[in-house]
């Protein structure tokens, strides 16, 4: 996204590999304060070699770009304009800064830019050491802060996190003020946090005749006071919009929001919005628990644990990556039904909260680990059963199933329909249920696949519907959505891909972390709610998705 010049904003990620077992809310803006644990030193030669970080630094230089003036809808969408941004966009988690110069942390109060009106950048990685001093930092929350001459903003792996009337933090919080910012909580040894700070000389209305340095950076560890994942303040976070197609325009608009709603998770996954609660329910598969989030508007909202184990209970668990619950949906009745990856089968909650195991083996075999899940509108249920749920994946000994297969339930029947894929995962219908989508975890072979749906649940005439095997980024195809148009939300390389019911790639959708999965909510279906690796994020767009109506008992 393109910014005026004096409207620069920065982001915050924070990553998180923590032991979760309970949820709470917290305000965006609650920091540790008081005399910490201990302190790192990050301008010092000592303190830099604790961390294994190593700062580096450069210049901005700003450019003139097109853009598009206010329209009646007091959005970017009037005449062509030419306004100003600037370049390096350094912020990103994975900016390569390697060609950077490489300075001393007793060197940051060195004078630095251009004078007058000017921006610069200070970024490093740093891994949090097994000890300090005699003090063990699991566990603790840490937080960094700095102060420059003259503002500052400051970013967390790759993601800026604020909230309206926010001040200080992640943002500029006054003339020469210190930004102070949480950048772990219940952190672990061996963890790494890239920071990105972003330096302005100011007043910018008056413009200085001196430069920007760095007064000091430090590190600060806390005992942690609240424990779990937390429900923040909606806080809009930074993103970016590969527009390949004009239809995107619809979709996305031209001033498109993500906010992040709650973080802390270990690892977030198959969504679903419960309608008559009005509130999302989502997987933790690592932690082994079904979380429910209800929206409070521009409050945050609350976070509750609604279900614990969610996957498994077996004394092998500890063997287990992700023993919980996965894909999570509604039948045509409104019961919940959850694929359980430790237990390896299908079941539907009942009214009464009793389990009904819909699926665990086919023909005598146990299945893998059923991961992804979608009902058609008769009843018949449709899931992807991968190996991603056993701790050995492809060789663990556990492994019955010589296939990875897609499966069905029809008439209370299941029936293996495709054994075409080595990873199946996000699996759809088109609005009409005439075609089935379905997504391969395979970095060999990145395709969706798409499939005429015949009456009786089986499948026919699959074919490749969309190939991203040569595209760059290290991930796979995980969580797939489709909207009321017929177009698919693809989460794929480098982010969520927005594909046509004709297969053309309308754009993809970057956000800071890289969503795995989603769900269509709010009343009207056009929030569209993100499960981005350890948080939840939501996105409205200008297209409601398909959901099943509801019937009546």
């Amino acid at each position: 996204m393109r910014s005026r010049i004096l409207l620069f904003s920065a982001a915050v990620l924070i990553t998180f590999a923590f032991v979760r077992s309970r949820a709470s809310a917290l305000d965006a803006a609650t920091t540790p304060n008081g005399k910490p644990e201990v302190s790192i030193d990050l301008a010092t030669d000592a303190g830099a070699t604790l961390v294994k970080g190593q700062w580096r630094y450069s210049d901005t230089r700003i450019i003139e770009v097109d853009f598009n003036g206010p329209g009646l809808d007091k959005q970017p969408t009037g005449g062509s304009v030419k306004t100003y941004d600037y370049t390096p966009h350094a912020g990103a988690a994975d900016f390569d800064d390697s060609k950077w110069e490489a300075i001393s942390p007793t060197t940051l109060d060195q004078r630095r830019a251009t004078g007058r009106i000017c921006f610069n950048w200070y970024r490093i990685k740093l891994t949090i050491p097994e000890r300090i001093g005699d003090y063990d930092p699991t566990g603790s929350t840490v937080v960094f802060e700095t102060a420059l001459d003259d503002y500052a903003e400051v970013w967390v792996d790759g993601e800026l996190s604020r909230y309206i009337g926010q001040m200080g933090g992640t943002v500029v919080g006054g003339w020469n003020a210190p930004n102070r910012v949480v950048i772990g909580r219940e952190v672990k040894p061996g963890q790494q946090i890239q920071l990105a700070v972003f330096g302005m000389n100011g007043p910018i209305s008056n413009p200085p005749t001196n430069f920007i340095w760095m007064r000091y950076a430090r590190l600060e560890f806390y005992k942690t006071s609240t424990r779990g994942p937390i429900a923040i303040t909606p806080s809009e976070v930074n993103v970016e919009i590969l527009r390949k197609d004009s239809a995107i325009e619809s979709i996305v608009g031209p001033n498109p929001k993500i906010f992040k709603l709650a973080e802390g998770f270990k690892f977030t996954e198959g969504p679903i919005w419960i309608p008559e609660g009005k509130y999302l329910l989502f997987s933790d598969p690592n932690s082994n628990i079904i979380y429910k989030y209800t929206p409070n508007g521009n409050e945050p909202g609350r976070l509750e644990v609604f279900r614990t184990p969610s996957g498994y209970a077996g004394v092998d668990i500890a063997e287990y990556g992700q023993p919980g619950s996965n894909g999570l949906t509604l039948d045509p009745h409104g019961r919940l039904t959850i694929n359980q990856h430790g237990n390896r089968r299908v079941v539907r909650l009942e009214k009464d909260g009793s389990e009904t195991v819909l699926a665990d083996k086919f023909e005598g075999k146990r299945l893998n680990s059923p991961n992804d899940l979608v009902y058609r509108a008769d009843g018949t249920l449709y899931f992807t059963d991968p190996p991603f749920g056993l701790p050995k994946f492809f060789d663990d000994s556990r492994k019955e199933l010589a296939f990875s297969g897609v499966f069905s339930i029809y008439k209370g029947k299941l029936q293996a329909i495709s054994k075409d894929f080595t990873g199946p995962n996000g699996i759809a219908f088109s609005p009409d249920e005439k075609y089935l989508y379905v997504g391969n975890w395979d970095e060999k072979k990145k395709v969706v696949m798409r499939y005429e749906a015949k009456p009786d649940g089986t499948l026919a005439n699959g074919k490749v519907f969309f190939d991203m095997t040569t595209a760059p980024g290290e991930d796979a195809l995980d969580g797939i959505k489709v909207d009321q148009a017929g177009n698919l939300y693809v989460s794929g390389p480098g982010g969520l891909w927005v594909i046509s019911p004709e297969g053309k790639h309308l754009g993809t959708i970057i956000a800071p972390k890289h969503p795995h999965n989603m769900a269509w909510g709010d009343e009207d279906g056009k929030t569209l709610y993100l499960c981005a690796r350890s948080g939840l994020y939501r996105m409205r767009l200008g297209i409601a998705g398909t959901r099943l109506s509801p019937k009546a008992e």
